[in-house]
């Protein structure tokens, strides 16, 4: 191995390269296009004829501030690659032919030893326990995953040598954790953010409908398309089905009166605020089958979170703002059937309310205030001056929200196992977990729990979405411009153990009419939705140390949850 190692250095220190004129480290095999055949160690360029008298290359660099990830992306002309590799010397290339062979020989004994004898070629810098699990104890994955039973570790490798620091910096987090409530905004101090937002949706709705709409006078003549602008309309192809369907029909539904035309506008009654792999697109396509109930266009507009900013995926930066406009296009088919009601004969004659709410379920609503910090500069250490619920809850003080949580631990694979491209194992796993704790601890030394949580920069460095699982963190700040009778918290191991019980639950706090028995079973007895995918499924749950670590983690944080909202199920402790 010696041997072969200074035919190596050999190798590569006689053959590095470099163009001067470009201030460029060239590799070996990668050659300036004007000086392959010339330049060496030993090269002069006032001598050579074909570099003497050329420009130096200049490089720039943008003087501004980069707020996201900046790559510069370095192309070589392979096309003269093979050029340089036979201008080497034949003594040179002998040698270098000479040492792969010696590191094919060495690699191809190793790895028929390693085979042989059940070794690793490359051992992993975690090691992980071989704990016997015990089915019965083992928590619940998503709908379909909860009669999936954990099978027994086959892994034969010790977990001692990291568990014990991995718990360090879990225990340097607990210590940290100050649970502090925020100070709610002023009204003035959200209008000022959001001017346009409050001169479109009005103070007031309509007092005879149960969700709030109100008319919108409309200037357009019959020519003009009502959705031309419309973003979501223009940057998803998904959409533009359902934007030709409301093209066809938007003047059937215009109200006229005095010579003007009017629109009925809406904004949702409830909102499904979170969290993602929580089962909430399942609560969303059971509770849409209900005959009272509507929502947008599409399940997760993400309106209020992101498109409100401009921002369609944040690694490609902001594009333009999606106006309030485009977000209320999303319920015109709602709409178009509340103004049906209000003006049949019937409402009108026996002053009928309409009974049809609207729902919205974008799962980022309740956590993802990513944003915040490249819009609001008058920032209190590190915390978000306004956060999502504050500029809902000006805009609509009586919306009822919806929250579907689940274990965090498992929420964490789950989200895990969805979101991750390649290389997925339970492996790759914990060795994520083990890098986001280290930068979570780094956050919390410096800065209080709730500006890491709302840390754009920690969220998008974090490998895995630790901070989603903090519910109890996200909950309090809700509850500081929402009372808590207008919060439902659920669970998804409850939703998964009996629909029923848990649909009744939402239906009660909607304050829907009572259904009939065929209507109920369609509701609750159709399939689960959006459940693990076959192929992830075939990875197998996450190691045992990965669990216990997160457990950890995030007792604390269950355990102010649970304290919250006088529920010990929150805890979920295993029984």
């Amino acid at each position: 191995m010696a041997v072969l190692g200074s035919l190596i250095q050999e190798f590569t220190s006689s053959n590095m390269r470099y163009c001067i004129n470009c201030c460029i480290h060239l590799l070996p095999n990668d050659l300036h296009r004007q000086c392959f055949r010339c330049r060496g160690p030993n090269h002069n360029n006032q001598k050579c004829p074909v570099c003497k008298g050329e420009s130096k290359i200049p490089l720039y660099t943008d003087s501004k501030q980069m707020k996201l990830l900046a790559v510069l992306e370095v192309r070589t002309d392979h096309s003269e690659s093979w050029n340089g590799f036979f201008c080497l010397r034949k003594g040179k290339l002998c040698s270098l032919i000479f040492g792969l062979i010696i590191m094919t020989l060495v690699m191809a004994s190793y790895v028929l030893t390693g085979a042989k004898h059940g070794l690793l070629l490359i051992p992993s810098p975690f090691h992980y326990g071989a704990f016997t699990s015990n089915p019965s104890l083992m928590d619940n994955e998503s709908l379909s995953d909860m009669k999936d039973h954990y099978q027994p570790s086959k892994m034969n490798i010790s977990y001692v040598k990291d568990y014990p620091s991995i718990k360090l910096i879990i225990d340097t987090i607990t210590s940290k954790i100050e649970f502090v409530t925020r100070q709610r905004p002023d009204l003035e101090e959200l209008r000022k953010q959001e001017p346009h937002m409050f001169s479109v949706i009005p103070n007031k709705f309509l007092p005879n409908s149960k969700n709030p709409c109100w008319y919108e006078e409309y200037r357009g003549n019959t020519t003009t398309d009502p959705y031309a602008t419309n973003s979501y309309a223009l940057y998803s192809k998904r959409f533009r089905t359902i934007f030709d369907y409301l093209r066809k029909v938007f003047w059937n539904h215009l109200y006229h009166y005095k010579d003007k035309h009017y629109r009925l506008r809406c904004l949702p009654h409830f909102y499904i605020i979170g969290q993602p792999k929580c089962g909430t697109t399942d609560l969303y396509d059971r509770l849409r089958l209900h005959p009272d109930v509507r929502f947008s266009a599409i399940k997760e507009p993400h309106w209020w979170t992101r498109k409100r900013f401009g921002i369609i995926r944040l690694r490609d930066g902001f594009h333009d703002r999606y106006p309030v406009e485009d977000y209320l296009d999303l319920f015109d088919l709602a709409a178009h059937q509340i103004q049906g009601v209000l003006q049949s004969e019937v409402a009108k004659e026996r002053g009928k309310t309409n009974s049809i709410i609207i729902g919205e379920a974008s799962a980022s609503t309740m956590w993802d205030n990513n944003a915040w910090i490249f819009f609001y500069d008058n920032s209190t250490e590190g915390e978000p001056p306004f956060l999502i619920q504050d500029f809902i809850h000006a805009s609509q003080p009586n919306a009822k929200l919806i929250i579907m949580l689940r274990d965090p631990v498992e929420r964490l694979y789950s989200d895990y196992l969805y979101f991750a491209s390649a290389n997925k194992s339970a492996e790759d796993f914990h060795e994520k977990v083990a890098e986001s704790l280290q930068l979570f601890e780094n956050c919390v030394l410096d800065y209080s729990l709730r500006a890491c949580v709302y840390n754009n920069t920690l969220n998008n460095a974090m490998p895995v979405r630790l901070q989603v699982g903090l519910y109890v963190v996200y909950l309090l700040d809700w509850l500081t411009v929402f009372d808590k009778d207008q919060i439902l918290v659920l669970r998804l191991e409850d939703h998964a153990s009996n629909v029923k019980y848990t649909m009744h639950m939402v239906f009660q706090f909607l304050d829907l009419a009572p259904l009939s028995e065929k209507q109920e079973a369609l509701i609750t007895k159709s399939p689960a939705s959006n459940t693990r995918r076959p192929e992830d499924r075939s990875l197998g749950p996450m190691l045992p140390t990965t669990k216990a670590i997160l457990r950890d983690f995030y007792r604390p944080f269950n355990t102010k949850l649970a304290q919250v909202l006088f529920d010990d199920a929150f805890l979920w402790k295993r029984t």
